[in-house]
């Protein structure tokens, strides 16, 4: 089973290559193929990787946009996408083919872990965690991987500017469709945390899911996570 990566960018020139080599470093031998979708139509991410080192396109800015124009030119059985702010366990490659070679399941994700040693953060990953796997409906940092035929059923990511991974997984499990949760942890970095502010972040996020579970439409929550419509 091959692997398509799908890396939404927007203004990541100076992470990008290390988001190619942690990528590199959690491969473990599986095949797969890199697709670096870039929402800034300049493509300034984008030129600074490597001839030969992704697939590299741009797309309308919008990361649910972007994730479904590297869906479509994906070659993958499986689709993993990856946002440039995490990096994935070693061996998450073949954990992740390993897990799809089992037919029960159509997609999954990894528990959460947050790159800061900071005991807050690392509540906060192991609060996030419990909920997921109590949920079965993981975010995007958590690394999503979805079986190609059934994100192609699906219709990809709803075109909303926000919650978008959470909509994908509720429509997967109204398919029917099992999800599973691999115990090892990715890293996403702290730095929408620390830039924020640790505790507003957090009240944020928790009231904004809530809000969205009870019907607020995303493209009237997205101002408040970004600051910005988007």
């Amino acid at each position: 089973m091959r692997i398509s990566v799908i890396i939404p960018v927007l203004h990541e020139s100076e992470r990008i290559g290390s988001v190619l080599a942690s990528l590199e470093a959690a491969a473990g031998g599986t095949p797969y193929e890199v697709i670096v979708v870039d929402g800034d139509q300049a493509g300034g991410t984008l030129a600074a990787i490597p001839a030969g080192r992704a697939v590299t396109m741009t797309a309308p800015k919008g990361r649910a946009r972007q994730m479904n124009a590297g869906a479509a030119r994906a070659a993958g059985d499986i689709l993993l996408f990856l946002h440039a702010d995490t990096r994935l366990p070693s061996a998450a490659l073949p954990r992740i083919v390993a897990a799809m070679q089992d037919g029960r399941f159509a997609g999954g994700a990894f528990d959460l872990g947050i790159d800061n040693p900071r005991w807050i953060f690392r509540a906060t990953a192991w609060c996030a965690s419990r909920k997921h796997r109590l949920t079965r409906v993981p975010y995007g940092d958590q690394a999503i991987f979805i079986r190609r035929e059934v994100f192609e059923r699906l219709g990809g990511y709803p075109d909303i500017p926000l919650m978008e991974d959470v909509e994908l997984m509720k429509r997967l499990k109204k398919l029917g469709g099992r999800i599973l949760i691999l115990p090892d942890t990715v890293a996403t970095l702290s730095r929408k945390w620390e830039k924020d502010g640790i505790l507003f972040t957090i009240l944020r996020n928790w009231t904004l899911q809530v809000l969205y579970l009870f019907g607020v439409p995303a493209e009237k929550l997205v101002r408040f996570y970004y600051g910005e419509d988007r």
